[in-house]
């Protein structure tokens, strides 16, 4: 059974890091017009870098090896896209340098809402596989009762 609860957590540890990829995302295009933060310049677009990471699987029993830690997913960083953003000509707004060029954020709302799409995608299919270890674990029980 240890390996059952082994393999909820790598699922959680998934749900988890695709659920603050969503996060970064809606940051990004809920910023896609932003031209001033408080660092000074427009908003710069954040990545979410996945990595492989220990997954603490529990309470062993006394005979389990001493190296059980599975492998899951984890938030390796969150970066910032240096690139520049688009300059457009509007003298009149706040934000206008010296020649009436305005820098709106780097952030390109069709690659945002492709990005939104994989990650929603990898949510749902890490759900199922949640749903399917739990009815993995409830026929287990089942045949136990028998």
């Amino acid at each position: 059974m240890s390996g059952i609860f082994s393999a909820f957590k790598i699922t959680a540890s998934a749900l988890t890091a695709q659920r603050l990829r969503m996060d970064v995302i809606s940051n990004n295009v809920a910023n896609a017009e932003t031209t001033r933060t408080e660092a000074g310049g427009p908003y710069q677009r954040q990545q979410v870098v996945f990595a492989a990471g220990q997954v603490d699987p529990g309470p062993a029993p006394a005979a389990a090896s001493p190296s059980r830690a599975a492998e899951g997913v984890r938030v390796d960083e969150i970066l910032v896209d240096d690139t520049p953003g688009h300059r457009a000509y509007d003298p009149t707004h706040p934000d206008a340098d010296e020649d009436g060029f305005v820098t709106y954020p780097n952030v390109n709302i069709a690659t945002e809402m492709t990005d939104m799409l994989s990650a929603t995608r990898s949510y749902e299919a890490n759900v199922t596989v949640f749903n399917a270890l739990k009815g993995m674990v409830s026929k287990a029980l089942e045949i136990g009762r028998s």
